[in-house]
């Protein structure tokens, strides 16, 4: 039955820029189509979220709870604690707020509270953006009611009936502005590690002075996150004029807007970005992650000549050559952006929104948007 009075939801996702921004972009949609919609955030304490989240402008609050580790460390031994706890705060944040709808976009705090959820019977929404299926999502897949995914053939890890092929959440306004900025300027390379860094994407910045060097006249932007800036502030690299060295972009869309060419992770926002833009780019997968997911999405990428793979373990000596070599080949970033624009799916957040508000009353909302996968 229709509401009578304003939606309310909950939203989890943190832990890294790629479930934080998707979560706040759904957000947002929701807030536009239903402006007096009311939001709580749940995330991780000590995790980007319990910042970046306030900083949208809305409500968060923070479980204990993280991840538990590969290796056996004493922290481990405090993970059940903190799951029956997170569990514990979870149901009576979700008696107190009494959502319509959960929403979860990954991260230490999704499982708990979209579980408690699915167990008091409020409807449940989770959005997988790789194209391998993390443990929680998998496991939440099951008690969820619908999974938004980017990809197609993710029925081998989640119910079909359950499943909507909608794209990635990205910031389209964000976006649209770098699009549309004019930016005379010289060529430039945006190197980007992600919200944390990636340590190897750092180390061959720093082992190429002379390359970047010998080619003054083009720029670098390298983001090389929080944790690595007093490692790499002072290096050979970082005070050459034609570099930048920053640990946060700020300004995303003026970076993207100048950038010739994108050197990242493969990261599922990363991705989804970069088709959005249609820039040409360089992926190199964390070898770090769970399931080696980051190479399953740049191989999705690579497979349709969209985009070029380095692995990690040959950042040192090839990333820089090969990003000076497509800086010089125009025809090469040309067919590598028009093939990753071709990949995008604009409109993602939408129908992600839309699925969360079939979920309060399909008979409002006309145009949810099924695919076959």
């Amino acid at each position: 039955m229709p509401l009578n009075r304003p939606p309310r939801f909950v939203i989890s996702g943190g832990g890294t820029g790629g479930h934080v921004f998707p979560a706040i972009a759904i957000a947002d949609e929701l807030r536009r189509l239903h402006p007096t919609a009311e939001f709580l955030f749940v995330g991780a304490k000590g995790r980007m979220e319990m910042e970046k989240v306030p900083a949208a402008g809305y409500r968060i609050e923070g479980l204990w709870i993280s991840g538990l580790q590969r290796s056996f460390t004493l922290d481990n031994l405090s993970f059940p604690v903190k799951v029956l706890s997170s569990l514990f705060r979870s149901r009576t944040l979700l008696r107190e707020f009494r959502p319509d709808v959960v929403i979860g976009t990954g991260g230490y705090a999704g499982a708990p509270i979209l579980y408690a959820a699915a167990r008091m019977g409020i409807p449940t929404l989770i959005q997988e953006p790789n194209a391998f299926a993390g443990l929680a999502n998998k496991w939440l897949g099951r008690r969820v009611d619908k999974i938004c995914v980017a990809f197609g053939g993710m029925a081998k890890f989640f119910p079909a009936h359950k499943l909507i092929i909608t794209g990635n959440p990205v910031r389209e306004q964000l976006l649209d502005r770098a699009r549309e900025m004019n930016v005379d300027g010289p060529p430039t390379v945006f190197l980007m590690g992600g919200s944390g860094g990636a340590r190897s994407l750092n180390e061959a910045m720093a082992g190429s002075t002379e390359l970047i060097r010998a080619r003054p006249q083009v720029q670098w932007l390298w983001q090389c996150g929080k944790h690595y800036l007093a490692d790499y502030a002072d290096c050979a690299t970082a005070q050459l004029p034609n570099v930048t060295l920053t640990a946060f972009v700020d300004k995303m869309d003026e970076a993207y807007a100048r950038a010739t060419v994108v050197i990242g992770r493969a990261g599922s926002t990363t991705i989804a970005e970069i088709e959005y833009l249609g820039k040409p780019a360089i992926l190199v997968p964390s070898p770090w992650v769970a399931e080696d997911h980051q190479t399953k999405n740049a191989e999705a990428l690579t497979q349709s000549g969209a985009a070029l793979l380095v692995p990690d373990h040959r950042v040192g000596e090839e990333l820089v050559p090969e990003a000076l070599a497509l800086v010089d080949d125009a025809e090469r970033r040309e067919t590598l952006g028009r093939n990753a624009r071709a990949q995008a799916k604009p409109g993602a957040v939408h129908r992600i929104a839309t699925e969360a508000l079939n979920l309060i009353s399909p008979t409002t909302n006309k145009n949810s948007v099924h695919a076959a996968v």
